[in-house]
């Protein structure tokens, strides 16, 4: 069930879409999508579906026929009901994945030396995963852990599992430490971090970083084990679905 590096990684996407919004932002009055293309270097054929992306999740509005301007959404943002114009979004495009992907959806983040489950998106037909163990004393098993764990530094690492030692929970859970780091070490930041039951019999799972900024998150999925071969595609599209996510923890 190896999974293969996406042509273009989602804090591409991201790094693009930032300058677009940069661009956008200068002009006061509207830009057109000629000037965005000079100014952000970025050729049409690309630039033309960031723009439709951005204007889908109303970061930029058309305000004449291809003049764009700033959106509400990013007003919204920038405002005082910022936390939660943030969190009603997040949650709608979380709840928008859970239904396309048939799969329950989890946003997480790294805060204050934990891992912490900020939101989720789940239903009957979508189930959680039963957290028999707290999240945060299990980074070294679940996919949303090493997602995060990935996203450190080496000290940064070590400082957690002397906090959360590497209990096995079990027969596929990583307790070597070293086997862990490298296993942390080689994983491609394109490719979703994958549980394959390490962290819970009956359940598989796919993560994927979405860190903007000073953030550390990742955006995951679960799915019952008689719904693992479903596993692959959906951790492909959640790839491809984290940079509108990224944006919104930007800002």
């Amino acid at each position: 069930m190896a999974q293969q590096p996406e042509p273009t990684a989602p804090f591409h996407a991201v790094q693009h879409a930032l300058r677009v919004l940069e661009s956008v932002a200068r002009h006061h009055g509207g830009v057109t999508g000629e000037e965005l293309a000079r100014e952000t270097d970025l050729p049409m054929e690309r630039l033309t579906p960031m723009l439709r992306m951005l204007r889908r999740e109303g970061y930029v509005d058309e305000a004449a026929d291809g003049v764009f301007a700033v959106g509400r959404t990013l007003l919204l943002l920038g405002s005082a009901a910022r936390e939660k114009a943030l969190a009603d979004k997040l949650q709608h495009h979380l709840e928008e994945l859970r239904d396309t992907l048939g799969a329950a959806v989890y946003l997480s983040r790294y805060v204050d030396g934990e891992v912490r489950i900020t939101q989720c998106a789940h239903g009957p037909d979508t189930p959680k995963v039963n957290e028999w163990v707290d999240f945060r004393s299990a980074a070294h098993a679940s996919a949303v852990g090493k997602c995060l764990l990935t996203q450190l530094d080496h000290n940064g690492r070590q400082d957690h599992l002397a906090r959360h030692k590497t209990a096995r929970f079990t027969s596929r859970t990583i307790t070597d430490e070293k086997v862990l780091f490298s296993r942390l070490d080689h994983q491609p930041s394109t490719v979703p971090v994958l549980d394959l039951q390490e962290y819970a019999v009956g359940t598989v799972c796919a993560a994927v970083p979405i860190a903007a900024g000073k953030t550390v998150g990742c955006l995951a999925l679960s799915l019952p084990i008689e719904r693992a071969h479903r596993l692959r595609q959906a951790a492909e599209t959640l790839n491809r679905r984290a940079a509108p996510l990224a944006l919104s923890l930007t800002f």
